[in-house]
This record gives C-alpha cells, structure tokens and sequence, in this order.
C-alpha cells in the first residue's frame, strides 16, 4: 500500500530539488559575504605571481607577502601624492556643478548653446529642446537610479580593509586549501576530477584576474593623458572612472564612454567629433587588438553570454554583482564542463557490430 504513494526515485529527485533550492536561497541570503571573499580571493590572485617571485630570494611566504603588502602601500601612497590632490580637486568641482549641468539638461537650456557653437538650425534645436522638455521626468528618474547604483559600493568602503586582510590569509594558506579540498574526494576518480576543477579555475582567474587589471590601467591612462591633451573637462576624474568600469565586461567600457561624452556635452566642450573619434577608436585597440593579447582564451565566454551575465549580476547585487559576474559565469562553466566530461566519460562506447557479408 505505500508503495503506491512514495516512490523511491521520485523521492530522490524531489530531495534533490529540495538542496538545490536551499542552496540557492542561501546564496541569496548571503550575497554579500561571499561577494566579500570572492573579491578577497581576486585581490590574492592578483598579487599572488609576485608573492611567489619573492618567496624563494627572501626564504620564507610570509616574508614575501609583507613585502608585497610594503610595496602595495607605498605605491598607493605615491600615487595619491602626487594625482591625489588634482583628483580631489576635479571631483570636487564636479559634485558642485553637477547639479546644475543635470537641470540644464532636463530643461534643454544647453541645447541653444550647443547648437550655435556647432552650427545647428533654429528647428533642430527645438526639437531636441522640446524632446528634452517632454521627457524630462523620465531622465530625471533614470538619472537618480543610476546615481544610487553607482553609490552603492559607496556602502561597502569598509570592504577596502577586510579585502586585503581576507587575501592575506588566502595567500597563506591557500595550497593548504586546495589540498583540503582535493581531499574531499571519496576514491582517487573523485579527487582526481576535484583536482581539475581546482587547477581550472586556478588558472582561469590569475589570468583574468591579471589581464582586466592590466587592461584597466591601460584604460585609465590613455584616457587621462588624451582627455588632459584634448583640455577635456575633468579629465583627471573620467580617465580613473573609465579605468574602473573596464572591470565590467561589454557593459562597463560602454557606460564609461557615454558618461565621458555626456560630460563633454553637458560642459559645451567644442571638439566633441574629434572626443567622439578617440572614444570609438580606443574601443577599437582595447577589444581587438589590446584584449586578444593580454586576455587570450582565460574566460572562453561568448561575449553575449557576458552581457547577459553582467546585467542579471548587476539586476541581483548591483554594481558589485556586475563586477563579479563574469568570474562567477566562468567558474560555473569550468564546472559543468569537468562534471559532464566525467559523465560522459562513465558511458560505455558503442561498438559496431561485425558485418557478415553472408547475410543481407
């Protein structure tokens, strides 16, 4: 009679369904924690090459990571000395006349200076005016959601001394880690595929990990210097700005050079076809030339599935679920692939009968 109500591989199915669900809402939950330790171990990743450099001249891990934690410091030090104060000062300037640059837009005042420094006619400019005008609720709207989601890591400042703490650790006893979790294993097929998986993601984040912060600062610097060259404003705030979003795949380069060329607009600087130029071709040189190099194969993401994972990262954890989605989509991925390649593996192959030409 109970047979009829539980059966055993329904009941297995639904438990399973059950985990994975829980685990699910557990990773909801705790978002924030584990997108703390998960830019805790990209910081580790991205010092880790240099720990190990120093490691065997100054005998000792611990020795090399304080060094490098030295070295990191008083390179942040020297930078702030000496860019510190111009970027304080721009970014200053900007907060105060941001206000006003945003009603003048939402009001369409700067489109008549616009147009007469550009050459516009009488009607072009009111019909860009009146779009404005019709629309400006709906830019203000947009304009103050955008503000609170680039304030939000604002919330997470404390996150900048728990980082490096965090990766101290990591960097100490990582290969204890991972032989841990090699350990997990039930039999040597168990701790061999845990092993791969281990080695893969290993290697997919020290490279992408090496290769965005390499990129980021390519960005940051040739955006400084040519926006400084060209008499940009604020050139010393947009070209870090445009270094920061290089962290977000696709989208982030994209939000960098429409907020540089709003500012441009907005500040009625007069070479926007020559800013327009630079923005387009730097975008150019970053994707297909700079990126090809430096990133290679680390990620073997189509870019689509990129997008897709930035914005279901940014819809769920906001800016900080964007900057880690990329990884996150990447890490899942090495994992499907050694769990179905071990499946699939498991399958006897098929062997083809012999064929007795006796027979039709």
């Amino acid at each position: 009679m109970l047979n009829k109500f539980w059966d055993p591989k329904t009941a297995r199915i639904l438990f399973t369904a059950l985990i994975f669900a829980a685990t699910l809402a557990f990773l909801y939950g705790a978002r924030e924690t584990l997108t703390l330790f998960l830019f805790a171990i990209l910081f580790a990743y991205f010092v880790a090459p240099l720990v190990a450099l120093l490691q065997k001249p100054l005998r000792g891990r611990i020795k090399a990571i304080a060094v490098v934690y030295v070295l990191l410091i008083a390179v942040l030090l020297g930078f702030g000395f000496l860019i510190g104060p111009k970027i304080a000062d721009e970014a200053r300037s900007l907060a105060q006349t941001l206000p006003s640059l945003l009603t003048r837009m939402n009001s369409g005042q700067f489109v008549s200076q616009l147009g007469t420094t550009h050459g516009w006619t009488e009607s072009r400019q009111l019909q860009i005016q009146n779009f404005l005008v019709s629309h400006r609720d709906a830019l203000l709207n947009d304009t103050k959601l955008l503000g609170e989601k680039l304030a939000e890591p604002a919330s997470h400042i404390w996150w900048l001394i728990l980082i490096p703490i965090l990766s101290l650790f990591l960097l100490k006893d990582g290969e204890i880690i991972a032989s841990d979790m090699k350990a997990l294993g039930r039999d040597p097929e168990e701790k061999a595929t845990l092993s791969g998986i281990i080695s893969d993601v290993d290697l997919m984040l020290g490279s992408y990990i090496r290769a965005q912060i390499i990129l980021a600062c390519l960005t940051m610097v040739s955006y400084t210097v040519v926006l400084s060259l060209m008499r940009v404003p604020y050139a010393f705030i947009l070209g870090p700005l445009a270094g920061i979003f290089e962290f977000v795949p696709v989208v982030g380069p994209a939000i960098a050079a429409v907020a540089v060329f709003i500012i441009a607009v907005l500040t009625s600087y007069p070479h926007l076809l020559l800013l327009f130029l630079f923005l387009g071709a730097w975008r150019l040189i970053q994707d297909y030339v700079n990126a090809p190099r430096i990133m290679g194969k680390s990620l073997e993401i189509s870019p689509l599935a990129q997008i897709f994972a930035v914005l279901a990262g940014g819809e769920i954890g906001g800016v900080v679920g964007a900057l880690v989605s990329v990884p996150t989509l990447a890490i899942l991925r090495i994992l499907w692939k050694r769990l179905t390649s071990h499946q699939s593996s498991d399958v006897p192959a098929i062997r083809a009968l012999p064929i007795d030409p006796s027979k039709p």
